[in-house]
Parts: structure tokens; sequence; C-alpha cells
């Protein structure tokens, strides 16, 4: 962990949590400074999060604007500041959205309705308590922390059933059983793909994954795992139900697919769940297949060291990817999103397990020698 950091966390924890904790009995003081010491980190992964939600929204409608020749938002301004228009305009629509009346329909069935949304967004927020910032900084650094996020990406698809069904509405109950076939298809692909950068990182550890590719940036796992690298990147853009892949929220143009029935705060959960898996899929594939927090130009002073923030910069690089593919592509036709996921990018994962197998019991260099 940075020195800085765990000088902070240090401070934190004798001047302030360990006087709250003086106040307890004996036997309870040292559980309890652990435990709200695992909820300030908790808070400290998933506001900034939360915070950075918004602000993708604005930077995808800026982006998107410049490609296609506009200006995007540029009226909310931040305390009349001329070169800070439209950058208040995440806070007008969280404003907004709070205010809205949430109405379920009749007929719906009130419970599910209410759950589906945090059944959508809780996945993608609890899986970032494996993801490695730097060396050692992690909330949990479990040995089967990609079990884990397989596992709880895999949830995601109920809060979009549970959605649709409950909604009590045919157009929603038809988007949501689209939403999940397509997610079904291209988390098998996602799968198979992450079982190559096990095979290659010969750990389930996501910290030991990044160690693994230690070196320069030949040495990272993008290059002998190059199919793998696109399969994973555009599943994830259709696991997420981003363009090209919206397919289910497009429904000839009249409603929104599974949410269609929700509004205000219920329906921006749905809206943060898929910038939220956004982000970590871009955290995920610059873990797995470009070094996370290590530098490209290891060996040079300074920039050469592994830090946070080159993590930060190729997150960044892949979430610049989403926005460009929805200002780029059409949307596919359903029989399409479900032959590549089928019929081209399950065959191409399995049979780069078998090369990729064969390259670590051969020992290829300069990887997995």
């Amino acid at each position: 962990m940075t020195p800085y950091l765990t000088l902070i966390l240090e401070w934190v924890r004798d001047h302030a949590l360990s006087p709250l904790a003086g106040f307890l009995p004996d036997p309870w003081q040292a559980g309890s400074v652990y435990a709200m010491e695992t909820v300030l980190k908790i808070f400290a992964i998933v506001l900034p999060l939360l915070i950075a939600v918004p602000f993708l929204t604005l930077a995808e409608r800026k982006v998107i604007g410049y490609m296609q020749v506009r200006l995007g938002p540029n009226r909310v301004t931040v305390w009349g500041i001329p070169w800070l228009r439209g950058w208040a305009q995440p806070f007008a629509d969280a404003v907004k959205l709070m205010f809205k009346e949430i109405i379920i329909p009749s007929g719906a069935s009130k419970a599910l309705f209410i759950i589906a949304p945090v059944l959508s967004i809780a996945p993608s927020l609890a899986a970032w308590a494996v993801i490695p910032f730097e060396h050692g900084m992690v909330l949990a650094d479990i040995n089967a922390g990609l079990l884990y996020i397989l596992a709880l990406t895999s949830l995601a698809v109920y809060g979009i059933i549970i959605a649709g069904w409950a909604s009590n509405s045919k157009y929603a109950f038809l988007g949501a059983m689209r939403s999940a076939a397509q997610i079904v298809a291209y988390e098998i692909a996602m799968g198979f793909a992450l079982v190559s950068v096990l095979i290659a990182g010969g750990s389930l550890n996501l910290n030991q994954i990044v160690l693994a590719q230690n070196g320069s940036l030949l040495h990272w796992f993008w290059l002998p795992l190059l199919p793998l690298v696109g399969v994973y990147f555009i599943s994830g853009l259709a696991e997420t139900n981003r363009s090209p892949f919206d397919v289910a929220e497009g429904e000839s143009e009249i409603v929104a697919g599974f949410h269609v029935e929700y509004g205000g705060m219920a329906f921006s959960i749905f809206f943060m769940a898929e910038y939220a898996n956004m982000i970590l899929i871009s955290a995920l594939t610059s873990i797995m297949f470009f070094g996370g927090w290590l530098s490209p130009l290891q060996g040079i002073p300074y920039v050469g060291e592994p830090h946070v923030l080159w993590l930060l910069a190729k997150i960044s690089f892949f979430l610049f990817l989403f926005i460009w593919f929805r200002a780029t592509f059409p949307r596919y036709r359903y029989d399409q999103i479900m032959r590549l996921g089928w019929k081209v990018f399950l065959p191409i994962t399995i049979v780069w397990i078998v090369v990729v197998a064969v390259m670590v019991v051969g020992k290829v260099p300069p990887w997995f020698d």
C-alpha cells in the first residue's frame, strides 16, 4: 500500500477509532476497532464510485457531443463560473430524480418491484471488495477473488428478471427475458476468458494475477491472451446492455425494456448500476490483461513506479472505449447478438484455453518462463 495511505489509516485508527472503542468493554474493543476500520474502508471505496457515476454520465454526453460536432451539456454552471458550464448537470439530474414520484403499477408485486433495483446495483458495488488498487491495497485479499467476481457478476441477471416480472407489464417482461438471455450468453464467454487468465496467472487471487504480469508492457497478459481481451471487453458491453448491444432497451424504440415501469430514484438505481458495471468491467480488464497498477514504463525513474494512478488511467481509457463504441456502432439485431455470443465467442474462448495451457506448460517467455 502507498506509504501516505498507510499513515492516514494508522492516524485514523489511533486518533479516532481507538478512542471510540475505549467506551466499550475490554473484550469488545479490538473487534470493534477492526469492524469500524472495515466500514471506513468500504465507504472509501463505495463513495468515490458513486460520485464517479454521475460524472461519467456527463463525460459520456460531452464526448459523444464532440464526436457528433455539438456541445453537449453547457448551461448548468457551478457558482456562475463560465468555464464550468455543464459541470453541474449531474447534480441537476440527481435533484430532479430525487423529487420525482415513484409510481408502482397496479397489480405489480410491490416488494419485488422495490427489491429489483437493489439486486441490480448491489453486486456491482460488492465486487469491489476484492479489486486491488495497488499491491496490498485491497479490502479483502482473498485467494478466490476471481471466483468471487464470477459469482457476484452473475447475480445481476436476477435484478433484471425480477424487475420485468414484478412490473406486471408484458413489455417489461419481454425486455427482461431478452436481457437475461443476452447476459447468460455472454456470461459464459466471459467466464471462459477468466479461466484463461487463471491458467496464465496461476492464481485466483487478483493481486497475484497482477504481480504475475510484472515487467514491461510486453509482459502483460494482453499479448498472449489477445483474442480474449476482445472477447472479454465486448462481452462486457453486452453484459451491461450498452450500445450496440442495448437491443433490449430498444424494443422497436417505443419502450425502455425491463425498467419501463420505473421512474424517479428507482429508475436512477438501474441507471447507476449500468454505469457502475461499466467501471467494474474496465477495472477487471485493466487488472487481468493490462497489468493493473503496474506501469507500462517500468524501469524508468518516477514514471516507471507502480501506482494506483496507472490503474485509474487504464480504467479511464476503457471507459472512453465504452463511450466511443456507443457513438460509433449501430444497434445489432437480436439474432446477431445471440450468434456472436454462442457461435463466435464461445468457440474462441474454448480454443484459446487450450492454447494458453500449452504456452504455460511449454513455459513460453516472457510470460510463463
